[in-house]
């Protein structure tokens, strides 16, 4: 589709999916030295081969020059792999807390199991999130009769609480499931 913009006529151009801002500038400013007017959208922003650069680009899309957006992805990489670092750090400390509280919540014939996965789950994605929101669940349903609706919507209250995605929502009804003794009633009455 052409388009027209201060008296001049720019012919649209596509980009692919998985393009970057980089990317579709360079591809811009090739039109741009062949001297062809086009113009494509990116991220709801429109750019031009005539009057793009790359701080243009990054100021339309990010609102910060590519010096200072890459700067910023540089400081929160780094901020990253400081709280990874801090959380492994940690780890031995955190699996004897998980441990313990475990052994306060759940029934003694789960303790050798949860104790086998609190250090894969410290050391997982979600950085031992679900345990415990995976230890409240199992609270709950513990002062519960089988059949107990109440209980259940107050369970289901708090996994909604817990604000998961779709995998560690998954993840900690997996775990429910496992080491709770109304877990399978439990999974079956949030699905």
């Amino acid at each position: 589709m052409s388009k027209i913009k201060n008296g001049k006529l720019y012919e649209e151009v596509e980009f692919g999916w998985g393009n970057t801002i980089e990317g579709v500038v360079n591809l811009l400013l090739e039109y741009k030295i062949r001297g062809k007017l086009v113009y494509g959208e990116f991220n709801q922003h429109y750019l031009y081969s005539d009057t793009v650069d790359m701080d243009v680009a990054y100021k339309a899309i990010t609102g910060k020059t590519k010096t200072e957006f890459d700067e910023g992805q540089r400081k929160s990489r780094e901020d990253v792999e400081r709280r990874d670092r801090e959380h492994e750090d940690k780890i031995p400390e955190l699996e004897q807390y998980w441990m313990k509280r475990g052994k306060e919540v759940l029934a003694e014939d789960k303790w050798k199991l949860w104790d086998e996965i609190v250090p894969v789950r410290l050391r997982d994605l979600y950085q031992g999130m679900e345990l415990g929101n995976c230890l409240s669940i199992v609270e709950i349903l513990g002062g519960g009769q089988k059949g107990d609706v109440d209980t259940l919507e107050v369970a289901k209250k708090e996994i909604d609480r817990q604000n998961h995605s779709g995998m560690s929502y998954g993840l900690v009804c997996s775990m429910v499931g496992e080491f709770s003794d109304r877990g399978k009633e439990f999974v079956e009455y949030v699905q």
